[in-house]
Order: structure tokens, then sequence, then C-alpha cells
């Protein structure tokens, strides 16, 4: 159905069961209403910043980075942060 809507991929997560619907930006909402008509209900929905790219950190470098993304959300001006880094224990 979302890719009979217009969207560009389907990711789903053998683990979980859930669903990744990739569409541009500008094609949510008529896919998401989409997906609804047909009576299928996200559990969320919403549109986020993906990176083309991922940086892997570990160890020492995953640390300070959590610590730099800690920092940043705990600012009062920011909103969200993204970022291409995958932080693994």
């Amino acid at each position: 159905i979302a890719l009979e809507a217009g969207a560009e991929d389907i990711v789903v997560d053998e683990e979980d069961g859930s669903i990744e619907v990739i569409t541009p930006p500008n094609d949510f909402m008529a896919i998401k209403e989409a997906m609804e008509a047909a009576g299928l209900k996200a559990v969320v929905a919403e549109v986020i910043m993906k990176p083309n790219m991922e940086t892997i950190f570990t160890g020492d470098d995953a640390v300070k980075m959590q610590k730099i993304l800690d920092m940043l959300d705990d600012l009062d001006d920011v909103q969200d942060v993204y970022t291409s880094a995958v932080i693994e224990d």
C-alpha cells in the first residue's frame, strides 16, 4: 500500500516485526493517509533526518561522542539532535 502511494522503500525489522516506510518528506502525509485508509495504523509516524552514511563509535570514542550528544541535547535552544554516529557498547 505504501509503495503504491509513492513510498521509496519499505524495511521490515525481523526482530520486532516493525515496518519502516521510507519516503520523501513532502509525500509523508499522503502515504500516511493512504495507509490509514487501508486500515493500517502507525504506532509512530514522523519525518526524520536519516544520514546517507553512518560513523561507528566504540570504546572511549563512543563514550566521548555520547557525552557530546547529551550536552547538545541539554541546551535550552536545541530541540532535536541529529547525528550520523552509531554508538556501540
